[in-house]
């Protein structure tokens, strides 16, 4: 067996075919053939790595594409020390659901236009995951994209006056406080925006009409997480009205970007069942929609495979697009299934290490591979593997390389999630703009310096000469409290008992900070009360558990979605309890479906 990584196969395995050489000639075809589970996403990080060529990954279908994109994503980090990180970005289609009215999604959007404007400015070395029905979407033209896209910089000058002139150009549209790609708000000096080529709002601050300062700021609390030197701001190019023409995908990468048709030699055929889909919907709409009509789109996709003959290609899967290509065949098996029959797992590994192969078992979190390994020793199993904290999707027997790479969710026959960016959608907790948005005049809201009060709308007001937003709040007695919205973490929605209403305060009164120090100290009595009962909690001897044996992991292996970070968190503080000498006093709390019972079930089992 060979003591280096087992990815460094694979890098060894790219010179030694000269791979790079064979794709450097234009319209260079590849087939590789018998490429299967996690394999493909090794072989492509290893050939992507060996040139600085833009590579597009064209998988069936957005799920695949996903679970490829993690792939490349956890290989590329496992190996950061020995290799420079690639960019590597995700390319979905603008809609949720196909063709119909009022569906683009702009978190979508904005990852399409973070593909563009990455393209854009380093058309070299950037790493791209799509799927057929992503790229049949025309895109913007490149010189419209430069013409579209805005560059501001600190120290640059920016005229306040013709800002709206400029936004309304690119369609944003104004509002109070900005919360999702599209929007921008004045305030004097200070310009909010949101582009849609990045995850957060920029705040751009003027002094007289030269840029100051670039901040990104969080849209939820309105707070800035980090300054910037420049920023890019670029409009919906999914927007019709913004794009006076369109032009293929293909067309707008590099001439000599690299194309992978992973297990989607169908595509034609899923292009196919798109159309037949749009022509229906079409006419169920009686033709109103503004998406591009089905006549439109066969058009392209005729395009779109032309267009792909004259690229530089690499297929994986059982079928070809092109004929033409030269064919490698891999001798491979995916891992194979042993229904959680840990004798039978353990005796291919042992015949596997007969026959000289690298075996690695992959997981994501070091608590997986803790558990095989207490199985194997409390079965008194004997097995030569090698773990590797690394996520990967699907596991593989290369029979030519010698490398047998088993997951820990296949093992343990678990639910293996693919994850994708969020973007701009975050979960909201505390009072959030669209809340502040949503509240009506008269809902009552707390202020941690005031106390209680009603809202009474948002108004601007003249702050040192330049016009600002602000959160009017009424108290008793008529009172006017006005509150920035750079201090919204400092209200929250009033939550009481239904039905009761609350009693005002008045400003300058001493009743809220009067109520607060009553509270801190009962609060502090409280916990003198605490404190001397778990000091005679200390005192008291209860009885302690065994640690977890051969059963208990049996058990734990059982369960076929994976361990949230929290649950694996309250699983392992009631073990520790379980397993002290102090009589146990833990209560696990959680929303429905977060995973209590399962916590449970381990706790009664033990």
């Amino acid at each position: 067996m060979s003591n280096a990584p087992f990815y460094n196969r694979y890098n060894d395995w790219i010179q030694e075919k000269n791979i790079s050489e064979t794709l450097s000639a234009e319209g260079a075809k590849l087939r590789l053939r018998g490429i299967v589970g996690s394999a493909k996403a090794l072989i492509a990080n290893a050939i992507s790595n060996s040139n600085n060529k833009t590579h597009i990954f064209v998988l069936e279908d957005k799920e695949k594409a996903a679970y490829f994109l993690n792939d490349l994503e956890n290989i590329q980090n496992y190996q950061k020390e020995s290799l420079e990180q690639k960019n590597i970005l995700f390319f979905p289609r603008s809609a949720r659901v196909p063709y119909q009215i009022e569906t683009v999604d702009n978190a979508n959007v904005a990852m399409r236009t973070e593909v563009l404007n990455s393209i854009r400015k380093k058309p070299q070395g950037q790493w791209v995951v799509t799927y057929p029905e992503a790229i049949a979407e025309k895109v913007i033209g490149l010189s419209s994209l430069e013409q579209k896209t805005f560059e501001v910089e600190i120290g640059t000058t920016l005229n306040p006056e013709i800002v709206d002139e400029i936004f309304q150009e690119y369609n944003f549209h104004k509002v109070d406080f900005v919360y999702e790609p599209g929007q921008y708000a004045v305030r004097g000096g200070i310009i909010d925006v949101f582009s849609f080529s990045y995850d957060h709002p920029y705040r751009i601050e003027l002094f007289g009409e030269t840029i100051d300062s670039i901040r990104k700021f969080d849209p939820v609390d309105q707070l800035s997480s980090g300054m910037m030197q420049r920023a890019t701001i670029v409009p919906n190019v999914q927007d019709e009205g913004q794009i006076e023409s369109t032009i293929n995908f293909l067309e707008f990468v590099p001439n000599d970007a690299i194309f992978w048709a992973i297990e989607c030699s169908n595509a034609p055929e899923i292009l196919e069942k798109e159309l037949d889909r749009a022509q229906l919907q079409f006419e169920k709409l009686g033709g109103v929609i503004r998406h591009k009509t089905p006549e439109e789109l066969y058009a392209h996709n005729t395009d779109w495979y032309r267009l792909l003959k004259s690229r530089r290609l690499i297929e994986m899967g059982p079928t070809a697009l092109f004929l033409e290509a030269l064919g490698i065949e891999f001798q491979m098996t995916p891992q194979p299934s042993f229904s959680k029959n840990f004798d039978l797992l353990s005796q291919h590994i042992i015949q596997k290490s007969k026959e000289d192969y690298d075996q690695v078992v992959s997981a994501g979190q070091a608590k997986q591979l803790e558990r095989l390994h207490q199985i194997f020793e409390d079965k008194q199993i004997v097995v030569q593997y090698t773990p590797h904290l690394i996520e990967l999707s699907e596991g593989f027997v290369d029979n030519e390389q010698k490398v047998a790479l088993y997951t820990d969710h296949q093992i343990f026959e678990r639910y293996h999630r693919f994850r994708l960016k969020e973007g701009f959608q975050k979960s909201k907790e505390a009072l959030t703009l669209k809340e502040i948005l949503s509240l009506q005049p008269g809902d009552y809201v707390v202020h941690i310096d005031h106390g209680v009060g009603q809202f009474a709308g948002l108004q601007k007001i003249d702050v040192n000469g330049k016009e600002q937003e602000a959160i009017r709040l009424v108290y008793k007695g008529g009172d006017t409290l006005y509150v920035s919205i750079h201090s919204l973490h400092r209200i929250s929605k009033f939550s009481g008992k239904d039905g009761t209403t609350p009693t005002m305060d008045r400003l300058g009164s001493p009743a809220w900070q009067n109520l607060k120090n009553k509270t801190k100290a009962r609060v502090k009595t409280i916990a003198f009360d605490l404190i001397k009962l778990y000091a005679k909690r200390k005192t008291t001897q209860g009885f302690a558990f065994m640690p977890d044996g051969y059963m208990q992991m049996e058990l734990e292996a059982s369960f076929m979605y994976e361990d949230t970070p929290d649950q694996a968190k309250a699983i392992t503080a009631v073990k520790q309890d379980m397993e002290s000498p102090a009589p146990m006093d833990r209560l696990v709390c959680g929303d429905v479906g977060f995973g209590k019972t399962e916590v449970a079930i381990r706790a009664a089992f033990k």
